[in-house]
């Protein structure tokens, strides 16, 4: 059976910080603040993941809510209107989005478009002084990465990325594994993969996507190596494989890649959009975790060297926009940030460089 990347991610799974401080998870979940205006959302694009995981999650967030819709199509905003209950002056199109400025009821946007529409929107957004939740990738260019979080900083807004996982707590345990008494980290091994569907889908149009696997599933695999080790790497090595020059004729399918870390760690990682693969596994001097499935929408599964890890589980989506909407309200930093984007985007662009050179390529 081949999926499309929102459904694999959902089905698979059912079958930030401040450096000194608590996680904004955490406070948000340990010290609720019922009295505090819930923070109203527009959602800009209302493709599959807007529809049945954001605008579900809307409905049970503790601290922000669905307060607009942005959509291109007409049939769309009615439908929405009627099954949420949207003022007709928070619904809009792409081309009256601008006027958003004038609407008090909206104090935030999250932009869920193409990845190559994110820096017109996110700019847009700030230019209009509303505060920008935007999805991964961040960008399709480091150069854009930039421009956005310029823009953010200027108009005086928060800029966040949807990186979901940090609001999960078997990868949020993931990311504490190294400070643990396990001894120096070794290795850790990332991958994630599936079987794409529809061939004229978005995802493979270049001028859309930026990118294939890479940009839309490898990015996991690159957080995942980044938050375990909790460094930068400093070189990576990469090499692609196509198998169907037809259907990915225009964006990446297979790339496996390595990278060197500053501490002494290595990390091997693997993306596709003709494969399987839902893994993180960490190895220390003394120790390991493993989490499989680690990425997906649904219940994540992990172990270690001590045994089985028992998490509650939660909705991504519904932690994800709570802690980021008590980053605006409590001025708390988020490792979830537009500065989180750019890193990432800098591993990316240093994988394909890589691959076209056939040599290591630096991360700068």
């Amino acid at each position: 059976m081949k999926y499309s990347r929102r459904e694999f991610i959902k089905g698979v799974g059912a079958g930030s910080a401040l450096l000194a401080l608590p996680s904004v998870s955490t406070i948000s979940r340990l010290i609720p603040r019922r009295d505090e205006k819930k923070l109203r959302v527009a959602l800009v694009g209302l493709g599959n993941y807007a529809t049945h995981q954001l605008a579900p999650a809307l409905q049970k967030t503790k601290y922000c809510t669905l307060g607009g819709i942005v959509t291109g199509t007409p049939e769309k905003a009615a439908q929405w209107k009627t099954e949420y209950g949207i003022e007709d002056r928070n619904i809009y199109n792409y081309q009256t989005f601008d006027s958003i400025a004038g609407n008090e009821t909206i104090d935030a946007v999250y932009v869920v478009l193409p990845n190559s529409m994110h820096r017109e929107f996110v700019l847009r957004a700030a230019a209009a002084g509303k505060h920008v939740f935007c999805e991964k990738p961040m960008a399709v260019s480091v150069k854009e990465c930039k421009e956005m979080i310029d823009a953010c900083n200027n108009a005086g807004v928060r800029l966040f990325i949807g990186y979901r996982l940090h609001s999960e707590p078997y990868n949020q345990d993931a990311m504490k594994f190294r400070t643990k008494d396990v001894g120096k980290l070794k290795t850790v091994e990332s991958e994630f993969a599936f079987k794409i569907g529809d061939p004229t889908q978005w995802r493979l149009r270049k001028a859309l996507a930026g990118g294939g696997a890479l940009m839309d599933l490898g990015i996991y695999a690159i957080q995942a190596a980044r938050y375990s080790t909790g460094e930068e790497p400093l070189t990576v090595t990469a090499t692609e494989e196509k198998t169907d020059p037809v259907k990915f004729k225009e964006v990446d399918e297979t790339i496996r890649w390595e990278m060197q870390f500053p501490g002494g760690a290595k990390s091997k990682s693997y993306t596709s959009y003709n494969g399987f693969g839902n893994r993180l596994r960490i190895e220390a001097e003394k120790g390991w975790l493993e989490l499989n499935p680690a990425f997906t929408y649904g219940p994540i599964k992990g172990k270690t060297n001590q045994g089985e890890l028992n998490f509650p589980y939660v909705n991504q989506q519904e932690a994800q926009m709570d802690d980021f909407a008590q980053c605006i309200v409590r001025n708390c930093k988020s490792n979830a940030d537009g500065e989180e984007g750019l890193r990432d985007m800098k591993v990316i662009e240093a994988v394909y460089r890589s691959i076209t050179s056939g040599s290591p390529a630096n991360v700068s």
